[in-house]
């Protein structure tokens, strides 16, 4: 044991984003840019929402959802990645490590299960607009929201428990920029093929087939949205445009990143890949739902104006 730095012999090391590389200065100043880039982002559209009564309808209150998983992944994983760039080699004990597994685990199933059902919500919206109340109505949403946290938290419990019962033997320096269960199989001194699968399995379960439906919902809506006027068109396609942006985004690194063989992985491919899915979607969302949506900035407008008319009275 280290008595120095109080490092512990059960605990883990992050080697960071750049763990060859002294050169941390631009990188920590672009990480913490966007650290609060997201925090303010989301904060703001989940202020803008709140605030404006024409917003509280199903698709926002989901998009309010997804700011909060957004600003919680930020929370989690940004601090600690910041504080690695000023002390490398900094430790995490197990129980850290555990409880970034499964915070993250939590929030990135979460979102990928939301935006899933935020194509469902379009799909109803545009598809079957005399039926949407019905269907999508303020108890369906609270369901469907319940649905996707606790389908969330089992999933991460679970692998946060399988994770953290494997023998860790040898190195205990963690390749990678926060604990992730495919760096942590890595350290692992055991068989780790059957657990592997189930991490495939899961996976299909829970990219795949929210993905599937995504592309299906949205089949259905762009062939219902080519056969609408211009100006309909123009309004739902604006609105299904930027919520694709970021499914593709999402998904696709989640699924490059969970569904590849061990043997395919590599650490630096890895920490890049990871930041499509932990870094750049807090970010980039809020910018993309707003730039693009105008009934939010027509929302963020009014809200500009009702903080000027309180400063000057």
């Amino acid at each position: 044991m280290k008595t120095g730095n109080k490092t512990s012999s059960a605990d883990f090391i992050l080697l960071g984003l750049l763990s060859r590389t002294n050169v941390h200065m631009f990188p920590m100043a672009t990480i913490l840019l966007a650290f609060i880039s997201a925090l303010s982002g989301n904060a703001l559209l989940i202020l803008v929402i709140q605030e404006n009564s024409s917003l509280h309808t199903p698709m926002y209150f989901f998009l309010c959802q997804l700011a909060f998983m957004d600003i919680c992944q930020t929370l989690i994983i940004v601090p600690k990645m910041l504080a690695d760039f000023l002390i490398p080699g900094n430790p995490i004990s197990p129980a850290g490590c555990g409880t970034q597994i499964f915070l993250m685990l939590t929030m990135g199933v979460s979102e990928c299960l939301l935006l899933a059902v935020m194509s469902y919500d379009r799909y109803i919206a545009i598809c079957i607009p005399l039926q949407y109340p019905i269907i999508v109505n303020r108890n369906i949403c609270f369901v469907l929201s319940a649905g996707v946290w606790m389908g969330a938290l089992l999933n991460a419990l679970i692998h946060t428990v399988f994770t953290l019962a494997l023998p860790y033997c040898g190195s205990k320096e963690i390749d990678h920029f926060f604990c992730e269960v495919p760096a942590l199989l890595k350290l692992s001194c055991s068989d780790t093929s059957r657990y592997e699968a189930m991490v495939f399995v899961s996976s299909v379960v829970l990219v795949l087939i929210p993905s599937s439906i995504i592309l299906a919902s949205y089949a259905c809506i762009l062939s219902r949205v080519l056969r609408m006027k211009s100006t309909r068109q123009q309004k739902a396609l604006a609105t299904c445009s930027s919520h694709l942006t970021v499914v593709v985004m999402f998904y696709g690194a989640a699924i490059f990143m969970y569904m590849r063989p061990s043997s395919y992985h590599s650490p630096e491919q890895d920490k890049i890949v990871a930041l499509f899915y932990t870094i750049v979607p807090p970010v980039l969302n809020p910018l993309i739902y707003s730039l693009r949506n105008r009934d939010v900035l027509r929302a963020l407008k009014k809200l500009i104006g009702k903080c000027r008319d309180f400063q000057q009275n």
